[in-house]
C-alpha cells in the first residue's frame, strides 16, 4: 500500500499538510488508455452532438434518448460501473476526464451528467444485489434512462422538508407514493426515477426506485429555459403510485443521507462539466478574435481582447488544477478503503 493510500487527504487538510509534487496529479500524467477515453468523448461530441445542436435545442422527439443510447454503445454510460456489473470500472479521475470532455456538449452534457450521476449512482451505491441486477445493466447500456426526483415546490436546498408521502399497503406488499417533484432533469424520457418521500411521520426521507410507466405518474409540459434548452426538465406528479416494497432503496429514513451524498458527488462532477464548456468557449473566443476585424486588423491584435482571452485561460487553468488534484485525492481515498478490505462499490 502506498503512503498516500495509507493516509489520504481529508477535506481541506491539503492546506496544512506537507505535500510533495509527486502526490499531486496533473493532466500531463494521463495514461494512453485515459487519453483514448478522452479522445472517444471528443469524437462523440464532434460526430453526434455538434452537428445536431439546432435539433437538440428544438427538443426533437426521441433525439436526446437516442444520443444517450449511442453513448451507451460506446461504454460512456458505464464508466463508473464496476466490471462485475457490466461496466468499465474506471477510477474517479478517469471518470472526471470523460465528464470534462463531454462537458462541451451543450444540453447533451446535462442529460449525460444527470443519467450517469444522480440518476445511476443512488442505485449503484445504495442498491441491494437484486436491485442492481434488475436495473444497472439497462442503465449502463442506455436502454433505460434515469432521473432523480428530490426537489419540490417547497423543498429545494432544504430537501428534507419534502411533502411527498409513501403509505404502506395493508398487506405490506407495496407503498403508495403521492406528491409533486419539480425541475426533474431527463424527466420527459426517463424510465427509472429515484424518488424521495416520507413514510408516516418520519423525520427523514426514504428513497424508492420507481419505474416511469407505473400507473399514477403524470408529467407537466417541458419547462422553457433561458439556456440548456435541449435538456428535458419537467414536473413529475405521483398520484397513489404503487411501488413494491422491494424497491425501497437502502433503509427506511436513509433517503436524506443518500440525497446529500449523491449531490456532493454531483458538485465536483459539475466542476468537470463546466470546465469542458469553458475550454470550448476559449477556443471559440480565439477563433472569433482572429476572424473579426476592426480598424484594419483582427481584434486579436488588441491588448484589451488579449487580456480577456488570457483571463479565460488563467481561470480555466486554475479550475483544472484544483479539479484534478481533488479527483486524485478522491481516487486515493477510494483505493485506501479498497486496500483496507472494503467492497469496491461502497468504497467509491
Amino acid at each position: 500500500m502506498s503512503e498516500t493510500n495509507k493516509n489520504p487527504i481529508k477535506g481541506g487538510e491539503f492546506i496544512i499538510r506537507k505535500t510533495t509534487p509527486e502526490q499531486i496529479f496533473t493532466p500531463e500524467e494521463w495514461t494512453e488508455e485515459q487519453k483514448m477515453i478522452g479522445q472517444m468523448c471528443d469524437d462523440f461530441i464532434a460526430q453526434e452532438v455538434t452537428p445536431n445542436l439546432d435539433r437538440i435545442d428544438k427538443m426533437e422527439e426521441g433525439l436526446m434518448p437516442s444520443l444517450l443510447e449511442k453513448a451507451g454503445e460506446l461504454g460512456l454510460l458505464s464508466l463508473s460501473i464496476p466490471e462485475e456489473l457490466g461496466g468499465m470500472g474506471v477510477d474517479f479521475k478517469t471518470n472526471m476526464l470523460a465528464t470534462e470532455r463531454l462537458g462541451k456538449g451543450h444540453s447533451f452534457s446535462v442529460a449525460y451528467g444527470a443519467h450517469t450521476g444522480i440518476g445511476t449512482l443512488p442505485l449503484l451505491y445504495y442498491g441491494n444485489e437484486e436491485q442492481k441486477n434488475k436495473y444497472v445493466s439497462k442503465l449502463a447500456s442506455g436502454e433505460w434512462k434515469a432521473a432523480y426526483c428530490l426537489t419540490e415546490p417547497s423543498a429545494g436546498s432544504d430537501a428534507n422538508s419534502g411533502k411527498t408521502k409513501a403509505v404502506l399497503s395493508e398487506d405490506g406488499k407495496y407503498y403508495s407514493l403521492t406528491g409533486q417533484k419539480m425541475w426533474i432533469t431527463n424527466g420527459g424520457f426517463a424510465n427509472l426515477f429515484t424518488v424521495f418521500a416520507k413514510i408516516e411521520d418520519d423525520k427523514n426521507l426514504t428513497a424508492f426506485l420507481v419505474e416511469a410507466d407505473s400507473e399514477g405518474i403524470s408529467l407537466n409540459p417541458e419547462e422553457k429555459k433561458m439556456g440548456i434548452k435541449g435538456s428535458s426538465t419537467r414536473q413529475v406528479f405521483f398520484n397513489n403510485v404503487k411501488v413494491p416494497v422491494e424497491n425501497m432503496l437502502s433503509e427506511r429514513q436513509n433517503g436524506f443521507k443518500i440525497a446529500i451524498n449523491i449531490l456532493n458527488i454531483g458538485r465536483i462532477k459539475l466542476g468537470g462539466g463546466v470546465l469542458g464548456g469553458a475550454k470550448m468557449a476559449i477556443t471559440e473566443s480565439i477563433q472569433y478574435a482572429n476572424e473579426r476585424e476592426q480598424f484594419g486588423r483582427a481584434i486579436s491584435k488588441y491588448g484589451a481582447i488579449r487580456y480577456k482571452i488570457a483571463e479565460q485561460a488563467i481561470r480555466s487553468f486554475a479550475v483544472e488544477s484544483a479539479l484534478y488534484r481533488a479527483s486524485q485525492n478522491i481516487t486515493d481515498a477510494t483505493n485506501a478503503f479498497i486496500e483496507g478490505g472494503m467492497d469496491k462499490t461502497k468504497a467509491s
